[in-house]
């Protein structure tokens, strides 16, 4: 039998900070918010819900300068902030990994978004492999409530076994964070995941595994707090079809057809299938999704985000991050 180690944190919103961007940060993030309106639907109050999940590289320190300077650490300053802030202020729910101990970034970025915005957040995961991650979700209260769970997973020591060598010890080192919403009379809950990158590809196979049977063991479990689960986040897995693609799949998730051969990074365009967004579909026993499934896809910020400077790939995964945003639209009418 799973169990839950539940942790809640939920913060008072702050009043929106007052920044003056100088004029070419104002112009590109209108650049962008046009190019946003042209790639992504529109947020609709009692029509639809965006629900997305995004990996932003080192989302830790910031520099409080509008352009970072060769010797500024880290590379993430003012205008970056802003384009991150811009991007998730266009989905209803965002799953976010890879936050840091650090939370500088992290508060600058909520303060800009203003009091419609909300999140919540575990703590930091200990040891070498947690890397002093967080993982939290960001939610428009406009439209989204916590429904009232929130948990991280934690395995029962007799199931330890089942676990890789190499991406477990007792616990997961990112433990996967479940948190129950609701949008309209639809309740939800999304569980984020930061699998193990390991030093083989073959490490993320037991934990998949694992997550995997968890969800299916939740899904059936008519006692559950909810059945209507959604998993998101980064699972690192490499194609599809692989050995870790079989294992995440291996209890009946299922990613949309619409999702599956979408570029991930700021690096790779068909190799990489690193971010997921899945759930149960007509699987025996399971109970549906809650909401519709209607499109998704990707926002690829690369060419539209800090184009003045002539950034690698690399150099811009620093300031923004190497992982693209995955979305998916739903409805909640059904």
């Amino acid at each position: 039998m799973w169990t839950f180690k539940t942790h809640t944190f939920m913060p008072k919103t702050q009043s929106k900070i007052q920044l003056s961007p100088p004029d070419f940060v104002e112009a590109e993030l209108e650049s962008l918010s046009q190019i946003m309106d042209q790639e992504l639907p529109f947020k609709k109050l009692d029509h639809n819900i965006l629900i997305a999940t995004w990996n932003i590289r080192t989302f830790g320190g910031l520099t409080e300068k509008w352009v970072a300077e060769e010797n500024d650490s880290p590379k993430r300053d003012l205008q970056s902030l802003l384009t991150i802030a811009r991007i998730i202020s266009r989905f209803d729910i965002i799953a976010v990994q890879e936050i840091k101990g650090n939370l500088k970034a992290f508060r600058h970025m909520i303060k800009v978004m203003g009091d419609h915005w909300s999140f919540i957040l575990t703590d930091v995961c200990g040891g070498d492999m947690g890397n002093d991650e967080r993982m939290g979700f960001l939610f428009d209260t406009r439209k989204v409530k916590l429904s009232g769970l929130a948990c991280e997973l934690v395995v029962p020591n007799e199931q330890v076994e089942n676990i890789q060598e190499g991406a477990f010890s007792r616990q997961f080192a990112r433990t996967p964070y479940a948190v129950g919403f609701k949008v309209e009379d639809k309740t939800f809950v999304l569980v984020s995941l930061h699998v193990i990158y390991g030093r083989k590809a073959s490490d993320r196979v037991g934990e998949l595994e694992t997550i995997a049977r968890w969800m299916k063991n939740w899904a059936t479990d008519m006692n559950a707090f909810d059945q209507s689960l959604m998993v998101l986040g980064d699972f690192n897995i490499d194609r599809r079809g692989d050995p870790r693609y079989q294992a995440f799949a291996s209890t009946g998730l299922r990613v949309p057809e619409s999702l599956q051969e979408l570029q991930r990074t700021v690096y790779d365009h068909h190799t990489k299938y690193y971010t997921q967004i899945a759930w149960f579909e007509n699987h025996h026993n399971i109970p549906q999704l809650s909401i519709k499934y209607l499109q998704g896809g990707v926002f690829n910020f690369g060419p539209h985000v800090l184009k003045d400077r002539d950034l690698t790939p690399f150099q811009l995964s620093w300031r923004m991050s190497d992982h693209l945003p995955l979305w998916a639209e739903f409805s909640t009418r059904c």
